[in-house]
């Protein structure tokens, strides 16, 4: 059996883990190869909303499929917006292969006002929540998911269960999306 190769728009190790998590529980008779690139977004460090977060997602998938060669593409890009003055958290995810778009959103979750205010004053999330759990590089690791759930839901299960969304067209050929 072929290995195939997987790029994922990111070197970050809680996103290339969760793209593999997802791969392998999905196509559990496949051989993947999985390698993190740094993409660029073309989008703030911080995307503040749904348009800009789905741009960055989009912009970092076509980066990858411009630059490289691989059997799937898989960009994730978390990003934050405004409902009724809180502001919520949350990811895109897109994958392609062989000319197939699929994407996914994460669930979405309410940031406390203490993160809210260090956004709001140009803190990146990741930077956010080192500042207020005194933390390094949580970005990287169990992020805000992780710590304001007390590590119930990981950063990395957050993003795998929306790369598992993402390959719903991929598991269901005989169907049209």
């Amino acid at each position: 059996m072929k290995k195939k190769i997987v790029l994922v728009g990111s070197k970050n190790p809680t996103k290339i883990n969760a793209v593999s998590g997802a791969f392998k529980k999905v196509f559990k008779n496949h051989i993947f190869t999985f390698v993190g690139k740094k993409t660029p977004s073309g989008v703030s460090n911080q995307p503040m909303s749904g348009v800009e977060t789905k741009k960055g997602c989009k912009n970092r998938l076509f980066f990858l499929e411009k630059n490289y060669s691989a059997d799937f593409y898989v960009a994730i890009e978390g990003g934050l917006s405004y409902e009724k003055q809180k502001l919520f958290a949350f990811a895109w995810v897109y994958i392609k292969t062989q000319g197939q778009l699929a994407k996914s959103k994460t669930s979405v979750f309410q940031l406390p006002k203490n993160i809210s205010a260090l956004v709001e004053k140009g803190f990146e999330l990741g930077e956010a929540d080192d500042f207020v759990f005194k933390r390094k590089n949580s970005k990287k690791k169990d992020g805000a998911i992780g710590i304001l759930t007390k590590g119930i839901i990981t950063r990395e299960s957050y993003y795998k269960q929306a790369v598992i969304l993402s390959l719903i067209p991929f598991l269901n050929k005989n169907l049209v999306f």
